[in-house]
C-alpha cells in the first residue's frame, strides 16, 4: 500500500496541476482569448488560431526534465521552434507571398510606393521610442520592426538582433496585424476631411505581362544593392513573384503560394505561441513591447495617411490621392488595403479603393523588408 501511495504522489507532482501557478492559468486564459477572436470576431484567424492554440501549448505546467518544453534542448517543440529561432521561416512566408501577389496596381502608378515608405516612420517612430525607455539600439530595432505590421519580418530581424525578446515582439507584431480593422479606422477619421474622404481615383491602367515579368527582377535588384543584409526577404518574395507571373513555373507557384505558406504559418504560428511560457513571457519588458507596437502602428497610420495629404498639394484636381489608402502603407496584406475600402465605402458606397490601396500595401511589404535590412545593416 506504501509504495502505490508514493507511485500516486509521484505521478501527481509529474502533472501540471501540481506545477501550476496564476501566471500560467493568466497566459492560458490570453491563448483563449486569441482563439475566440480569430473564430468569433474573425480577425486573423490564420495567424491567431496557431498562435492562441501554441499559447495554450506552451503554458501546461511541466516538470522540469520532461524535454518537451519548447525551451529544452532538443525536444521536438525546440526542433521546430529553431526555424523561428535561426530566421528560416520567414523568407519561405516571404516566398509564399511574393507569389501570390499581383504587384499591378503599384506598377501601373508607381507613386505609391511613397505612401508604403512613409508609413515606415512607424518603425524607425518605435525605434525612436523604445530607446528613450531604456532598450539597447539592437532591443529598439527589434521593436521597432512591429510597426511594419509585418510578423514575418519581426521574427527575423528579432531573432538576430535580440532573440530573448523575440517571444513577446513576435506575438505583439501578429496581435496588432489582426487589429488593424480596430487601430486604424479611428486615425483615418480623424486626419481627413469629408472632402478628401469623398477623392474618386482613375482606375489603374492596364499592366502588361512584360512589364509584370520585369518588375521582380529589377525590383529585388535595386532594393537588394541599397539594403543587401535584407536578400533573405528580398529575395524571396521577389522570387515567388517571378513564379507567379514568368506563366511557365505555375505548379511552382501554386505550391509556393498554398501548400507551403500553409504549413510554414502554422509552424510558425504554434512554435512562436508556445514560446510565450508564462516564466518567460509575463515581464514589464513584454508590457513595454506591446505599448510599443501600439504606438507603431499609430504612427505608421498617420505618417500614411498625413503623406497623402502632403503630397496632394502637389498633384492638380482630377489627380489627386484618396488619403484614406494612405493607412495600407503597413505590410498587413491585404487586411490594410480592406480597411482603406471599407472606411471609404462608408462615406461614398460606391467609391471602390481596393484596387488603389493594394498599392501602397504590396510597397508596404517590401518597404517593411528594407528596413529590416537596414536595421539590420547598422545595428547586427
Amino acid at each position: 500500500m506504501n509504495q502505490i501511495i508514493e507511485n500516486l504522489r509521484q505521478f501527481w507532482q509529474y502533472t501540471g496541476f501540481a506545477n501550476c501557478n496564476v501566471q500560467y492559468l493568466i497566459m492560458i486564459c490570453i491563448g483563449i482569448l486569441f482563439i475566440y477572436l480569430a473564430i468569433k470576431k474573425e480577425w486573423e484567424p490564420m495567424l491567431l488560431v496557431p498562435i492562441g492554440f501554441g499559447i495554450l501549448i506552451g503554458n501546461i505546467p511541466l516538470f522540469a526534465g520532461l524535454n518537451v518544453g519548447v525551451y529544452e534542448e532538443g525536444s521536438v517543440l525546440n526542433i521546430l521552434y529553431q526555424g523561428v529561432q535561426r530566421g528560416f521561416y520567414p523568407p519561405l512566408i516571404f516566398l509564399g507571398i511574393g507569389a501570390m501577389t499581383d504587384f499591378s496596381a503599384l506598377i501601373s502608378n508607381p507613386k505609391l510606393l511613397l505612401i508604403g515608405a512613409a508609413a515606415q516612420f512607424g518603425i524607425f517612430g518605435a525605434y525612436a521610442l523604445a530607446l528613450a525607455l531604456g532598450f539597447g539600439p539592437s532591443e529598439a530595432g527589434a521593436i521597432g520592426i512591429i510597426g511594419g505590421a509585418d510578423g514575418p519580418t519581426a521574427i527575423f530581424l528579432s531573432s538576430r538582433l535580440a532573440p530573448d525578446l523575440m517571444g513577446a515582439i513576435a506575438v505583439s507584431a501578429y496581435s496588432y496585424m489582426a487589429l488593424v480593422p480596430v487601430i486604424q479606422p479611428p486615425i483615418m477619421k480623424l486626419l481627413t476631411t469629408k472632402k478628401e474622404r469623398l477623392i474618386r481615383m482613375k482606375p489603374p491602367r492596364a499592366v502588361s505581362q512584360t512589364e509584370k515579368i520585369i518588375f521582380p527582377v529589377i525590383g529585388f535588384l535595386l532594393t537588394a544593392f541599397i539594403v543587401p543584409s535584407g536578400i533573405p526577404l528580398l529575395g524571396m518574395l521577389f522570387f515567388g513573384n517571378l513564379l507567379k507571373e514568368s506563366g511557365v513555373t505555375k505548379r511552382l507557384a501554386n505550391t509556393a503560394s498554398g501548400p507551403l505558406i500553409d504549413i510554414v504559418t502554422i509552424l510558425i504560428g504554434v512554435t512562436v505561441g508556445a514560446s510565450t511560457q508564462a516564466d518567460q513571457f509575463l515581464q514589464w519588458t513584454s508590457v513595454k513591447i506591446f505599448i510599443l507596437g501600439a504606438l507603431s502602428f499609430v504612427i505608421a497610420t498617420f505618417a500614411g495617411v498625413s503623406f497623402v495629404k502632403f503630397f496632394n498639394l502637389f498633384l492638380k484636381e482630377g489627380n489627386k490621392i484618396n488619403p484614406l489608402i494612405g493607412n495600407a502603407g503597413v505590410s498587413a496584406v491585404p487586411d490594410a488595403a480592406r480597411v482603406s475600402n471599407n472606411v471609404g465605402r462608408e462615406f461614398d458606397p460606391k467609391n471602390f479603393l481596393l484596387m488603389h490601396a493594394m498599392g501602397p500595401n504590396v510597397a508596404g511589404v517590401i518597404g517593411s523588408a528594407v528596413a529590416a535590412g537596414m536595421l539590420l545593416g547598422f545595428l547586427a
